[in-house]
């Protein structure tokens, strides 16, 4: 159980000073210091958010396309999370949507950004995606498949398309021109550039592109930070974890351990001395639960993003690796805050969420 953490500890990964030395850092004059983190880190409220898509969207693309963006149930939606303290939000954009609508996808955002600023929620967005199906395609997205976890969720830009250099143009293009059009928004809280890079086994392949976006990003150079998570600890990942350490404004990460794992993580990430977000966590059947984990967070002062907010079509009630051919009722939901009418999972788990977050 604690083997991972002790090779990370052995590997210096994180503090080793030689390590680090070999890291190639994006535009080093433009990556926030420890002080300027913690500053800006100062002028928030104590964050607790969710991963959000609409329930009745199945991926980002049916999100945030024309003929399926859906104001009212995200008006609906916010307003849920809102009522039990919520203030921030992780929300994944697609390449895909913009290369179909440069101008209207770019509309929708700031439709979005108006919904989520009317309920006080200040969302951040996520760029590139590792996870899940390899090849998305513009127009119609597929049915759920039934008890399946994310079915159809989309990778982003894809795989192959990920490595494939004559892609690299028309990405540095809709990177640049979306982080122009809102890198003075004060409705943002930060940008996520890539989603676990090197999942669905590609590992170290990925860093190219992920040192493209960091590269294309430094360039606008957003008054909000920029970050991209931690999310595996193995050795294959050292590389692209220590780039995304030395490149990021503020560390963010994601960790479905218990919760003395979970504090373990914390504690390693503080030694770098920058505010921690936690972008993902909250699976219940792993014992990474609302009830064991948000308070610490809290304690620690760490941003709490939960994966899953409403029951829908991604189907993340139900586990990873853990499906239900006949789409019953998993006996514990794997993510998830509410029920598609917007009643609570677990009343407790709403009453402790409003607890943390100060809500009357």
């Amino acid at each position: 159980m604690k083997c991972r953490l002790f090779m990370l500890i052995i590997a210096g990964l994180f503090f080793n000073a030689g390590a680090f030395a070999q890291v190639k850092t994006i535009a080093p004059e433009k990556v926030w210091s420890a002080k300027k983190a913690a500053d800006w880190y100062k002028t928030q409220p104590y964050l607790v958010g969710a991963n959000y898509i609409p329930a009745n969207a199945i991926n980002q693309l049916e999100m945030w396309q024309a003929d399926t963006f859906d104001p009212a149930t995200i008006d609906k939606e916010l307003g849920w999370a809102e009522n039990i303290g919520m203030k921030t939000m992780r929300v994944f954009l697609h390449s895909l949507a913009y290369k179909a609508d440069p101008a209207g996808f770019k509309l929708r955002i700031d439709q979005f950004l108006s919904i989520a600023d009317k309920h006080h929620i200040k969302p951040m967005f996520v760029f590139f995606d590792d996870c899940w199906n390899k090849v998305p395609q513009i127009g119609k997205q597929p049915e759920k498949k039934i008890g399946i976890h994310n079915s159809g969720w989309m990778q982003d830009p894809g795989d192959p398309a990920y490595k494939d250099p004559a892609n690299y143009p028309a990405l540095e293009t809709y990177v640049k021109d979306i982080l122009k059009s809102f890198s003075h928004d004060k409705r943002i809280l930060l940008w996520d550039l890539y989603n676990e890079p090197g999942n669905s086994g590609k590992t170290g392949s990925s860093m190219t592109l992920l040192s493209n976006i960091f590269t294309w990003a430094r360039a606008v150079n957003p008054e909000q930070p920029i970050t991209a998570g931690l999310w595996n600890w193995g050795e294959k990942f050292n590389e692209l974890n220590r780039f995304q350490l030395a490149n990021s404004d503020v560390i963010s990460y994601h960790c479905y351990d218990n919760p003395e794992l979970h504090l373990r993580t914390i504690e390693l990430l503080k030694f770098h001395g920058k505010p921690l977000i936690c972008t993902e966590y909250m699976a219940r059947t792993r014992n990474s639960t609302f009830t064991n984990i948000l308070p610490l967070l809290k304690k620690e002062n760490v941003v709490a993003i939960n994966w899953g907010f409403v029951d829908g079509k991604t189907n993340t009630k139900y586990a990873w690796d853990t499906p239900m051919a006949d789409g019953g009722e998993p006996a514990l939901w794997f993510h998830e805050i509410f029920k598609a009418d917007g009643s609570p999972y677990k009343n407790e788990e709403t009453e402790l969420i409003r607890k943390v977050t100060g809500v009357k």
